[in-house]
């Protein structure tokens, strides 16, 4: 997905912004976005290109660190720190560093110096495992300025959550953030995040089932809104926070502090809220059959997106999926998300294959599906 939305269908843009009147004046402030034009991945962006999605999301600021630098983290952390003097406040800067070179910690306290918040750690990327002496000592160093360290939480990082935790315990000034949701950690982790203040999760991540898993069993003060940028449009991130932490009973003020407020107050060094106990397993409603069937088949074809692979038969079995018969709440529902995957198919069909990526209703319709409790959004498609 482009960074500032450039393949959103125009007749989703309602869709997006449906529920915001529940925050109000909240300033929205993104935990999750990177810059950089040397990943191995392919993808690139730039400041100019992440404020450009802020301003398409109707969002404020952003903390912002490099993306994958193999030759080192020195240059990109400078381009980062440029940017974020330039940027006016809109952007907030993270130093990204890799344990594995031998000035890790000389490099984090450089770019504290000259101006960064906080640290970005990515297990995966630069191939490090949990316990790390290098992360010790940068941890320690948060904790002694009541700053955050953002560790990229995927697949294929053994004993990271085991190892935030530890780090959690002993280090509890440091603001320790488990990205992407946590998903690598998320089954076996909330009795600890229940205790642990100091521990977080941002909802950079783009499955339903994960978030509802995030909203209903970690406290609402230990989450955190990221879009993930340039990889997850702040449109699209935005409504599924909304969405999703409506679903499962938050209320207003817990949604605002999400949003932006808790992060102000970590980044400002302050005590976070607390916002009360995690809403629990049973907020999120009845098991309801029909629509998960239509959620399987969607996250099967934005899987096959992401790969570059031709997601229309998954699309095609969503679509049937929701021919329920059903006149109740949930056929209504369902009516409306195969509305969204009929627009993903015709987005789909003048995508030229060599450039194919996903749809953003493909995501709409998922996350919609997965929150059959909340219905239809309130816009006509």
């Amino acid at each position: 997905m482009p960074v500032n939305g450039a393949n959103f269908d125009p007749r989703l843009v309602p869709v997006y912004h449906d529920g915001r009147e529940a925050l109000g004046d909240a300033e929205w402030f993104d935990a999750h976005t990177h810059i950089g034009q040397n990943d191995p991945d392919g993808r690139k962006a730039t400041a100019e290109e992440i404020i450009g999605g802020l301003d398409q999301a109707g969002h404020r600021r952003a903390l912002v660190f490099a993306m994958h630098e193999p030759d080192g983290y020195a240059p990109a952390n400078d381009a980062v720190l440029r940017a974020t003097a330039a940027s006016g406040g809109r952007l907030v800067p993270l130093a990204r560093v890799s344990p594995h070179h031998e000035d890790a910690v000389a490099e984090a306290r450089r770019c504290l110096e000259a101006g960064a918040r906080g640290f970005k750690l990515h297990p995966r990327s630069d191939e490090f495992a949990l316990p790390h002496p290098a992360v010790e000592e940068i941890v320690a160093i948060a904790h002694e300025g009541r700053m955050p360290v953002l560790f990229h939480a995927g697949r294929g990082i053994p004993h990271l959550g085991e190892a935030v935790v530890d780090l959690a315990r002993r280090y509890p000034g440091a603001r320790l953030i488990l990205a992407h949701a946590g998903i690598s950690d998320l089954g076996w982790i909330a009795p600890e995040a229940a205790v642990l203040p100091n521990l977080f999760f941002d909802t950079a991540w783009w499955l339903v089932s994960d978030h509802l898993q995030l909203y209903a069993t970690i406290p609402p003060g230990q989450i955190l809104y990221g879009s993930d940028m340039p990889y997850g449009p702040g449109l699209s991130t935005a409504f599924m926070f909304l969405r999703i932490a409506r679903a499962v009973g938050l209320g207003p003020d817990a949604m605002r502090a999400i949003a932006g407020g808790q992060l102000d107050r970590v980044m400002a060094g302050e005590d976070p809220l607390d916002l009360g106990p995690a809403p629990g397993a049973e907020s999120v409603g009845p098991r309801i059959i029909d629509a998960e069937r239509v959620v399987a088949y969607c996250a099967t074809a934005l899987q096959l997106s992401f790969r570059g692979i031709d997601p229309n038969e998954s699309i095609a079995l969503a679509r049937l999926a929701c021919r329920t018969g059903r006149d109740d709440a949930v056929g209504l529902l369902l009516t409306y998300v195969d509305r969204l995957l009929e627009i993903a198919q015709e987005n789909l069909a003048v995508q030229p294959e060599e450039t194919r990526a996903p749809t953003p209703a493909l995501l709409l319709a998922l996350t919609i599906a997965g929150t059959p409790t909340a219905g239809p959004p309130a816009v006509d498609l």
